[in-house]
């Protein structure tokens, strides 16, 4: 039997829903959206780079606690509210996964919170698990 374990990652809105930031499912680490909010402050600043900067961070806690790092990484997802926001965060993305090359998407469309800028999600394998 593969080990199911959620792991959760700090926001009030996980349990509102009924979602967890990341589930790992055997070799398999799924991490959820994840937005540019400071969990532990409960603040989102203004701008999108520092908030693709916050979202990778939470991601990172995520994998770590999965197992991983950003290494691991086999698929990406970054949803913007503004197309014209991608370029400025690709510094930032390239930080984390230029080495890596994992396969990639982007999509504009509307976040849950307007404040929201950026929404990121990864699919990683452990090794061994």
């Amino acid at each position: 039997m593969t080990e199911r374990r959620a792991i959760p990652g700090g926001s009030v809105v996980e349990e509102q829903i009924g979602y967890a930031r990341a589930v790992v499912d055997g070799d398999q680490v799924h991490v959820s959206g994840t937005t540019g909010f400071d969990y532990s402050a409960m603040t989102i600043s203004d701008d999108v780079v520092e908030q693709a900067g916050q979202c990778l961070c939470n991601i990172g806690a995520a994998l770590a606690e999965a197992g991983c790092t950003f290494a691991d990484v086999v698929r990406v997802r970054c949803l913007l509210s503004d197309r014209a926001d991608f370029e400025p965060c690709w510094p930032v993305l390239r930080a984390c996964f230029g080495e890596v090359r994992p396969a990639a998407t982007m999509m504009e469309c509307g976040l849950a919170d307007p404040r929201m800028k950026i929404e990121i999600g990864v699919y990683a394998r452990r090794a061994g698990g």
